[in-house]
């Protein structure tokens, strides 16, 4: 992976010394680094030398050794650096060969346009940095979960320096989402993962929570950038508590002494500032710092009541209610959630929601009166066997016993596809128990 202080190398390969020369010149004024060679073994050679080649540009026909078979030869050293192929001849063939064989995303022809040549190179230096940041980025990533099963083992004397690593990589994420857009969706997955990796008590409560709440929204005609703000605030929503004991967070607020209510009521504006350095991210950040107003005005941070409260921190508070409830019912579960999350409307729940959510409850969890009257049966089914809309009947574990997916819960593509992802890092005992109509 390349050094992402590092400068860029080009390397330019052509038989023809004035045509390297007439590179060299045009490319000396621009940031990165200019290496030629005369042959593709000289080329061979020389990359074995380099760090951080970005570029290689290869003229087509040269003695010995023509610019495809040189180009591909160079995947192996420079796996990840951009090919443009010069070609002097109307060649199809060769060209089709540079770019299946070595390839090379683009070529020119010779003589060029000097305009053109240059942008090109440009393009393809721009191009490497992203692909080389996108590596960097699932890198961290990828460290960030290896450092999660370590400091599973002894949550509470590391949470000080879990809560600083997750500072130090969004401050890594701000650049990083700027140059690629297209891991902008892995990253809030991986730090809703980091929330529910805390133990089984927060296990698929942000993706639930995200469910009922982008589901309620859709029913009262939110249009689709509000929806996913909704849905990012909804994973995220509870990263702040990173950090706070797990005794405190056991606990109801109700039955908090001053000390602990203070502590916990200041974790909605700790993930408003941990979220805030990434612009992107600021809109779901607001929603979550009001998350924990009550309708009544009786909530924290800010007190706010009514419609001054986001609608969307209103949806992510009623549906947060209703998967806490569920996570302490055993049957019947879509309905008594939602019939114990109800008690608290009008105080610390938007009654004008209740609509919304009655309608989209029964899509996350399994209610029993939705199957009165016709004939079920229960499968075991290997998670590749398993179909959108199937109602798991029992809890999923994983062979380490660690809580997967609660019964009751309505299979999706997203819970599917995380099931099979469980199973091949941590295999179950049993295949997945369902229950299917006849």
């Amino acid at each position: 992976m390349a050094d992402e202080h590092q400068r860029i190398t080009v390397l330019c390969v052509d038989d023809e010394e004035n045509i390297l020369k007439s590179l060299q010149r045009l490319m000396m004024d621009e940031d990165f680094d200019i290496e030629v060679a005369s042959s593709g073994a000289a080329a061979l050679e020389k990359l074995q030398t380099l760090a951080n080649v970005g570029l290689i540009i290869s003229d087509q026909r040269m003695p010995g050794m023509n610019g495809a078979e040189f180009l591909g030869q160079s995947r192996t050293i420079a796996p990840n650096a951009v090919r443009i192929l010069l070609t002097g001849y109307s060649d199809i063939s060769a060209t089709i060969e540079a770019i299946n064989r070595g390839g090379a995303s683009r070529y020119l022809s010779k003589p060029w346009n000097d305009d053109e040549l240059v942008q090109a190179v440009r393009d393809a230096v721009r191009q490497y940095e992203l692909i080389a940041e996108n590596i960097r980025l699932n890198s961290v990533i990828k460290l960030q979960n290896e450092e999660l099963h370590e400091w599973n083992n002894n949550l509470k004397g590391r949470v000080l320096q879990q809560t600083t690593a997750i500072r130090k990589k969004s401050e890594e994420l701000q650049t990083a989402l700027e140059g690629s857009r297209v891991s902008f969706h892995g990253i809030i997955e991986a730090l809703s993962n980091l929330v529910e990796m805390r133990g089984q008590r927060t296990h698929q409560h942000s993706r639930n929570v995200a469910q009922l709440a982008v589901n309620a929204a859709r029913e009262l005609g939110i249009n689709e950038e509000d929806l996913e703000t909704i849905r990012i605030a909804s994973l995220l929503h509870d990263i702040g508590e990173i950090g706070i004991s797990e005794r405190i967070l056991m606990m109801s607020p109700d039955t908090m002494k001053q000390d602990e209510l203070r502590e916990y009521s200041q974790h909605p504006v700790r993930a408003q500032l941990l979220l805030d350095n990434i612009v992107e991210l600021r809109p779901a950040a607001l929603l979550i710092r009001h998350h924990h107003e009550n309708f009544d005005g009786s909530g924290f941070p800010d007190r706010l009541s009514g419609e001054n409260i986001p609608l969307g921190s209103r949806l992510i508070a009623f549906a947060d209610q209703i998967d806490k409830a569920a996570m302490m019912t055993v049957d019947d579960v879509a309905d008594r959630s939602l019939a114990r999350a109800s008690l608290n409307i009008g105080k610390g729940l938007d009654p004008e929601l209740h609509r919304a959510f009655k309608k989209v409850v029964r899509y996350c969890y399994f209610s029993d009166s939705r199957h009165e009257g016709s004939e079920t049966v229960e499968l075991e089914l290997m998670p590749d066997k398993l179909q959108p809309g199937m109602i798991l009947s029992r809890n999923i574990s994983s062979g380490s016993g660690l809580l997967l997916l609660h019964k009751g819960m309505v299979l999706d593509n997203v819970k599917i596809d995380s099931i099979k992802r469980y199973y091949g890092i941590d295999p179950g005992k049993s295949g997945v128990y369902v229950l299917v109509k006849r």
